[in-house]
């Protein structure tokens, strides 16, 4: 069983996200909040697997609370779910600790099998970010001093894809094991400790 909160301040959306969720088999909502100082208030006690948050909230918003968010919580799966699509935005989400970054359209489908995905070590996200995300990489693919070799790159463009290690490995004939391996020389390389923070310095500084 997932274990899923969520902290959005649309009436309507928070109760559909839960209604989703609750009726969703291998899903359990455990709590719902329309903002972040309410979910630091009680993420402690309700332990969910997952958070969904969006960003712009009444009070503290989404991005800001995430430190806080895995400061009590230090394995919580933070999936971003927002109207914003910004390069910048995304950035600064992904570096400040979420695993996953889902527009509100995206389809109840794709949200739960991102829900599911993150929880097994992906990092989701809806198409447009992830063919933003990709775009930007493929116009720096030829620098010079790119410090990781082609099979890392590749690694690191199926991450920002949100694919999980069972998807990379089977889509490049390799075992899981073998990702796992050059993941960490991608974490050591880049100076980073998650998926999520690899993806992210990948977006900034353009290394794949």
């Amino acid at each position: 069983m997932i274990y899923v909160a969520i902290v959005e301040d649309d009436d309507d959306i928070r109760e559909a996200l839960a209604l989703l969720i609750s009726g969703s088999p291998g899903l359990a909502c455990t709590g719902v909040f329309r903002d972040c100082e309410s979910a630091i208030e009680r993420i402690g006690e309700l332990m969910p697997d997952v958070l969904l948050l969006d960003i712009e909230l009444p009070g503290m918003s989404g991005i800001s609370a995430i430190p806080q968010l895995r400061g009590i919580l230090p394995e919580l799966d933070i999936l971003m779910v927002t109207i914003h699509e910004s390069d910048a935005m995304i950035f600064e989400a992904l570096c400040a600790g979420a695993s996953g970054y889902l527009v509100k359209t995206t389809s109840p489908a794709k949200l739960l099998k991102s829900i599911e995905e993150i929880h097994n070590g992906g990092a989701p996200m809806s198409a447009p970010i992830a063919r933003r995300v990709i775009r930007s990489f493929r116009k720096n693919a030829s620098r010079a001093n790119d410090p990781l070799t082609r099979r890392e790159t590749e690694i690191l463009s199926q991450l920002c894809k949100g694919e999980s290690y069972k998807m990379i490995a089977d889509s490049l004939c390799i075992s899981r094991g073998t990702v796992h391996t050059h993941i960490k020389n991608i974490y050591k390389k880049l100076h980073v400790s998650s998926n999520a923070q690899a993806v992210a310095k990948a977006i900034r500084e353009k290394l794949v």
